[in-house]
């Protein structure tokens, strides 16, 4: 059976087992007018008055978009937003585009230009999140002891209006709504504690699970606090064209699109399986090993303990940043990890992925990866072994194991095992 898993740009080919189970997106038509499913959408929102009516009688206006981690049209979804708030009296000098990067570098020049469009960028404030530019947070809340800090650019805006892309996330469930805020524009110190040890091996802390699930609901009480007055969030098809438009409330409008997703996104599988290959999701999301870790994590949950893990992911950028390489290069293997980061004075920026990671290394028997921009080095410090041809690799397992899923798309696709 042949298969194509995403690769950086392109698609990798890929023949396996004819009993392989695929596990992939349950097919989505892309709307037929994407311009009028957002302008309709702006229109008539879930459990909110139209844009246009929150827009009256505004002053300023901040607009929270995602970096370009995320594969959202922010191209096509930007451009009638603001001819909304310019058209309901809000001037241009008055709106702020934030982009929501979280602890990510920030976005410029070409690359922004490519996310938002060059006549965009040319004539709108384009502001990227700093975590670590402590002028630019405003502490509102205290949780567990820990503070919550918000980028006050958008805090000081009177209309305060988030986008983004609602699919699987192996923290909060799902990706969109709150989530642009919680982690998306939050200092450091509230990172420290939203990505801690301890969160993140929360058990409802998990792709699919918005209840009990701790990294949600302090999401929403965040968002609560901080104030959202519109979301525009979207869903995307397998070919990454808009499928979905979900836009109101925070929390309502958001739900509606975590049900949309779940419904085409989740595949199940009948128990574990003896072997999971998968890919790292392709360009933008496969730059960098450091975000190879949702593919991985979706992997381990149907994967069995000891079972073989295979995992394809360009990583034209390498590891990732400084702050990763450094971390990832400071231990040898699972234990020596969790040995020291569970310990909260060890807190080093990245150490959530790292620790998704790990998990995964050590919940597989074995974890071969095949990239070409990651070196044998890189990989060897993990636990994970580098292979050069994966065809040769997936020919020479597959005798060996019985139980075989693929997820061409990678974190695109979540499984599960069906209950009993």
């Amino acid at each position: 059976m042949q298969t194509a898993l995403l690769y950086g740009q392109e698609r990798l080919t890929l023949q396996v087992p004819e009993r392989a189970k695929l596990l992939e997106m349950h097919p989505v038509p892309p709307v037929e007018n994407p311009e009028r499913a957002i302008e309709e959408a702006l229109d008539k929102p879930v459990d909110s008055p139209s844009l246009s009516a929150l827009a009256r009688g505004k002053r300023s206006a901040c607009i929270v978009i995602s970096d370009i981690t995320r594969p959202v049209p922010n191209r096509l979804i930007l451009p009638p937003m603001l001819r909304v708030l310019e058209d309901s009296g809000i001037p241009r000098e008055a709106i702020t585009i934030l982009i929501a990067t979280g602890m990510h570098r920030p976005n410029q020049g070409e690359e922004l230009a490519s996310m938002v469009g060059r006549e965009i960028m040319d004539r709108y404030t384009i502001v990227n999140h700093f975590c670590h530019q402590d002028d630019d947070m405003r502490r509102i809340e205290t949780i567990d002891g820990a503070p919550i800090e918000i980028n006050r650019h958008y805090l000081e805006a009177e209309l305060k209006i988030l986008t983004g892309l609602i699919e699987p996330h192996f923290y909060a469930g799902y990706s969109g709504g709150r989530k642009s805020i919680l982690p998306g524009i939050s200092s450091f110190e509230t990172m420290k504690f939203m990505h801690s040890y301890q969160v993140i091996d929360h058990p409802k802390v998990a792709n699919c699970i918005l209840e009990g699930n701790i990294f949600h609901e302090y999401g929403l009480a965040v968002t609560e606090k901080a104030g959202a007055d519109f979301i525009l969030n979207v869903c995307i098809t397998k070919d990454r064209e808009i499928g979905a438009v979900f836009a109101g409330h925070y929390d309502s409008a958001h739900l509606r699109g975590c049900d949309f997703v779940y419904d085409h996104a989740v595949a199940e599988v009948d128990g574990p399986m003896d072997m999971v290959i998968t890919s790292g999701g392709g360009a933008p999301l496969d730059a960098t090993f450091y975000q190879i870790s949702k593919a991985m994590t979706c992997a381990k949950d149907i994967l069995k303990p000891g079972g073989t893990l295979v995992v394809a992911c360009e990583c034209r950028e390498g590891l990732g940043s400084e702050d990763f390489c450094g971390l990832m290069r400071s231990v040898e293997g699972p234990e020596a990890f969790f040995a020291h980061y569970s310990d909260p004075k060890n807190f080093v920026i990245d150490q959530w992925c790292a620790q998704n990671i790990y998990q995964a290394i050590d919940h597989a028997g074995r974890v071969l990866v095949y990239s070409a921009g990651l070196t044998e080095g890189d990989l060897r410090l993990t636990g994970a072994e580098k292979i050069e041809d994966i065809q040769a690799a997936v020919d020479q397992l597959s005798a060996g194991h019985e139980r075989i899923a693929v997820s061409p798309d990678g974190p695109y696709v979540v499984g599960m095992i069906r209950p009993g």
